[in-house]
């Protein structure tokens, strides 16, 4: 009896036993906090080292402007900018400007420290293939965002001299800092997040969500789709910008079409290969344990996937 009480006591025992390893909502709550906290803590600090070098990169990116030698504007020229071409209207325009790019580097460099925040915080409730394509997700994403990003950098000069070009001689032309500034980082935004768009399709494709079949069928539309979408995207909307960024994006959605189909064949040979393949995450396998007929042992043969949520 004591037995049979003591494996009764085990088994009640056990939900609440359980029930204190699921972290409940404040404890969710109370780690979105202590995260947010770190990473707002990191961008103040970067922020702070942006202000220290805010001159350097202002000088970089007014250059595509500055280089302009067929305009003239109504600002006083300068050394650093001849054309005079840049000017900032009222008395806040100045500290604005200078905030503004203070603020972006300092997004910039405390990318790691975000980053790995906000996946620390997203990872725990990841399946392990999950977190598997979410961390080759981020390794690819960086360097693409960061491709596209100087390419619009590269780009930009010739777009701000194309604009620039349709203003008649008779006229200055003045472009405001902050305008300018806007301008220029809406270039870079898209430009890296376009880049993104292949590798999106890819992570798809990984997850099961779309095949590669349905990319070869639909890879002319996808094309044209990504001219189309260059055209409306880019700020400056000259051709010479808008085929710049559309065939860097039809090359990687060629090549993410390329993996894709490499990895649905290695995936349908895994099919056909082992039962456990066709396995979810959710799933555990089930063995037939019927008596072999010729041994009279039991048979460990694997049957049809069982559901482990049932």
């Amino acid at each position: 009896m004591n037995d049979i009480h003591q494996g009764a006591s085990a088994v009640s025992m056990t939900p609440r036993k359980a029930s204190k390893e699921v972290m409940p909502l404040t404890g969710h709550l109370r780690e979105l906090r202590n995260r947010l906290a770190i990473s707002i803590l990191a961008l103040a600090a970067a922020t702070v080292a942006g202000w220290l070098i805010h001159d350097r990169l202002l000088q970089l990116l007014t250059g595509p402007a500055c280089t302009l030698t067929h305009v003239h504007g109504v600002g006083r020229p300068t050394k650093e900018c001849p054309n005079g071409l840049l000017v900032n209207t009222g008395l806040l325009s100045p500290l604005s400007l200078s905030f503004k790019v203070a603020v972006t580097a300092g997004f910039v460099m405390a990318v790691p420290v975000w980053s790995y925040q906000l996946w620390a915080f997203v990872a725990p409730g990841l399946y392990k293939k999950e977190k598997k394509y979410g961390l080759g997700f981020v390794a690819a994403a960086v360097p693409l965002f960061c491709l596209g990003g100087y390419l619009a950098y590269v780009t930009f000069p010739k777009g701000v001299e194309t604009l620039a070009g349709f203003n008649p001689e008779t006229f200055s032309l003045s472009l405001p800092g902050d305008e300018f500034l806007d301008f220029f980082l809406r270039a870079v935004l898209v430009f890296g997040l376009s880049f993104e768009l292949p590798l999106m399709l890819l992570l798809l494709n990984f997850l099961g969500i779309l095949s590669a079949a349905t990319l070869r069928r639909q890879w002319r539309t996808a094309v044209f789709a990504v001219f189309v979408f260059a055209a409306v995207a880019t700020p400056t909307g000259d051709p010479i910008t808008m085929i710049a960024l559309a065939v860097p994006i039809s090359l990687l959605l060629l090549a993410a079409l390329a993996v894709a189909t490499l990895h649905d064949r290695a995936k349908a040979r895994r099919w056909a290969a082992d039962l456990d393949s066709r396995l979810r995450d959710d799933e555990v396998s089930c063995l037939d344990l019927t008596p072999s007929s010729r041994t009279g042992a039991t048979a460990l043969q694997p049957r049809e996937p069982v559901d482990a949520a049932l």
